[in-house]
């Protein structure tokens, strides 16, 4: 396996989410909430990681936390999803209620371009069962 790309991720006073790599060189993320200041250091984050995407990923997404996804947090993952790099990420995303998959669902739908393809989940070990599938088996 080539080596990882670095994470370029670091925990930061006020911000509501965390992120460690994964062994397949993917991200794990967990938001505990979706405040602006949140919002902006993900999308700042997310948006140099995609500048420099040269391979294809694996992202899990921990959205377990959140009751909701409020509207600015829909714009930016609808900005960030429809960079054309992300048509270079297979993402699993974890919620625990319906309204936050809907609002998954609606990111998707609005997305321009190809964006990440993307699945939800109810399961963490579902999730992960899907990403480790080979690529073949995720279209």
């Amino acid at each position: 396996m080539s080596e990882l790309k670095p994470l370029n991720w670091k925990p930061t006073a006020g911000i509501g989410y965390t992120v460690v790599r994964r062994p397949d060189g993917g991200m794990y993320f967990t938001f505990l909430d979706v405040t602006p200041a949140t919002l902006q250091h993900w999308r700042d984050f997310a948006s140099q990681h995609l500048y420099d995407s040269d391979r294809l990923t694996r992202n899990l997404y921990d959205l377990r936390a959140l009751e909701s996804i409020p509207e600015p947090a829909l714009r930016v993952a609808i900005e960030v999803n429809s960079d054309p790099a992300a048509r270079n990420i297979r993402l699993a995303v974890v919620v625990a209620n319906p309204g936050v998959g809907e609002a998954i669902r609606q990111i998707a739908a609005l997305t321009t371009g190809a964006g990440v393809q993307a699945k939800i989940f109810t399961d963490f070990n579902a999730a992960e069962e899907w990403l480790s599938q080979p690529l073949e088996k995720l279209v």
